[in-house]
């Protein structure tokens, strides 16, 4: 499974990717707006110099939401760094523009997705990324991971190479429950990575062998 981390905060990303595990970046209007001020389009570009990795993918998003307005921001963020992904909204100005897009060569990340049907006209429509969103599913009563298991299955069903991109990650078990049942990425706040770090046992392990240590030195 790929580790994505959900933000548009530099030091959050440098941090993440410090680990070694990190394999994207995905941001969204909400998250550009919590930095405030920024030259978006350069903001991308030291994204994608901080992970320096051919094989990274960062999403980013457009705003218009009309299908005119969608190719012209689509194409333009294209052009930041091979790594970006466009990221669109599932609807039909923006299916519209993943098939466009996609057909130009351009990587598109489908967004908003909440169930198996949007997943798979996505997937028709040529995008490289579907991203259901599991916990604002979970905040309505709805099991967000039933929904990953329905587009792993149909998907497999008819061997699409769309990718899943577990979205909207709230906690650990999200991540774990994701891998599970075969989304092919998670993205998730720099916050659910530093909890999947932790353990107690393992606290209370390394803090048993320092003192162990410590006697060996009497």
């Amino acid at each position: 499974m790929k580790f994505f981390v959900d933000t548009a905060n530099l030091n959050e990303i440098k941090e993440a990717a410090s680990l070694g595990i990190l394999d994207g970046v995905t941001t969204n209007p909400s998250l550009v707006a919590k930095e405030g001020g920024i030259d978006f389009k350069q903001h991308i570009a030291t994204i994608c110099e901080i992970l320096n990795n051919p094989k990274a993918s960062v999403s980013a998003e457009v705003v218009s939401t009309d299908y005119e307005g969608m190719i012209a921001e689509g194409r333009d963020l294209a052009k930041i760094h091979p790594c970006v992904y466009v990221k669109l909204p599932m609807t039909k100005a923006g299916l519209q523009a993943t098939n466009t897009l996609s057909n130009e060569g351009i990587r598109i990340n489908q967004t908003l997705i909440f169930n198996a049907t949007q997943a798979l006209m996505s997937a028709k429509a040529g995008s490289s990324f579907v991203s259901p969103f599991i916990g604002r599913l979970d905040d309505i009563g709805h099991d967000g991971m039933v929904l990953i298991e329905e587009i792993r299955e149909i998907f497999d069903n008819y061997d699409i190479k769309t990718e899943i991109l577990a979205a909207s990650i709230r906690h650990p078990l999200h991540v774990i429950e994701s891998a599970r049942v075969g989304a092919d990425v998670a993205t998730m706040p720099f916050k659910v990575i530093e909890q999947l770090l932790k353990h107690p046992l393992t606290d209370i392990g390394l803090a048993n062998f320092l003192k162990d240590w410590e006697k060996t030195k009497k």
